[in-house]
């Protein structure tokens, strides 16, 4: 499955890396890979604990740019 992560650099210059499709699923990383690495394995362990518990895996979000005069 994909994921759409959200990632940026906090004030300490830390990169937080978040999934808005499962609540409470963030990690980070002192660079941006480090970040992308933590975070499929914090998906991981999420998913599998959903699992675990007979909770269901939330439904994917999905996504559209839109361009606006500004």
């Amino acid at each position: 499955m994909k994921y759409r992560v959200l990632i940026e650099p906090d004030e300490d210059g830390v990169f937080v890396a978040e999934v808005p499709t499962l609540p409470g699923c963030i990690s980070q990383g002192q660079t941006r890979e480090q970040a992308v690495e933590n975070i499929k394995e914090a998906i991981a362990l999420y998913l599998e604990s959903l699992t675990a518990h007979n909770e269901p895996i939330p439904p994917l979000i999905t996504e559209e740019l839109v361009e606006v005069e500004a």
